[in-house]
């Protein structure tokens, strides 16, 4: 039998061509899969489709993991892996199993034994940090601040505190349609001196990544309304 590996792979952050983000081999390794994981079963034959016009969609199988996904069958989903034959995670945007449903098989599959193998391709997190001019030896992605305003406010004011403290750069991310409140909370709730990175859209046409510090900020925030931005925030 032979050794079954599951795949983690990257897909591009937008409308990106593919070959500008994504190397060959990933298209390759695509076409030789039978079984998917993935965050949604439109966009990841889209993807797909994109990776290699030929691949046979139709004689692919596809596992669909997200928030809705009921726990206790996602274990189910890696049994194809029990017959030998290997499996490909793919999410929504980026890297699968960082800041995504993906690491929960990927959890599964190293407490069954299994290879995992994460193939290169653009993560939003790293390239902001790449080009934010922050701390890239100690940086803490966060995920989602709390909706709540008092408790976001709090939130804001703890992770500005760690990164005076600890000289961390702190990441977080908000949905799109709500990224301006997040812009604006953070120039109300930080001190002057603090420097914000806003990064929006990377790998993109229209990619924008600036820093500056959030006094310079003040009423010149750009348009992030709906657009995939990331948000880091480190000290003076």
């Amino acid at each position: 039998m032979k050794n079954p590996t599951l795949y983690l792979i990257p897909v591009t952050l937008g409308d990106t061509p593919i070959e500008k983000v994504i190397p060959s081999y990933n298209s390759a390794v695509v076409f030789g899969l039978k079984y998917f994981i993935v965050e949604n079963i439109r966009s990841a034959r889209r993807f797909m489709k994109k990776c290699n016009p030929d691949i046979d969609i139709e004689g692919l199988t596809f596992y669909e993991l997200n928030k809705h996904t009921d726990p206790t069958q996602i274990a189910g989903y890696l049994q194809p892996m029990k017959s030998g034959e290997s499996m490909g995670v793919i999410s929504e945007a980026g890297c699968p199993a960082v800041a995504d449903p993906g690491a929960d098989v990927v959890a599964i599959a190293q407490q069954q034994g299994y290879k995992v193998v994460p193939l290169v391709g653009p993560s939003s997190i790293l390239m902001a940090v790449m080009a934010s001019g922050f701390n890239g030896q100690s940086f803490a992605f966060h995920g989602y601040l709390p909706i709540d305003a008092g408790e976001r406010a709090k939130k804001l004011k703890q992770l500005e505190a760690r990164a005076y403290n600890e000289e961390q750069t702190q990441l977080f991310i908000e949905t799109p349609y709500r990224n301006l409140k997040l812009a604006e909370d953070i120039l109300q709730h930080c001190k002057p001196q603090t420097r914000l990175c806003i990064a929006m859209n990377i790998s993109c046409e229209d990619e924008s990544i600036v820093t500056k510090t959030v006094k310079a900020w003040k009423g010149k925030l750009p348009d992030v309304h709906k657009k995939p931005t990331v948000f880091l925030i480190y000290r003076s």
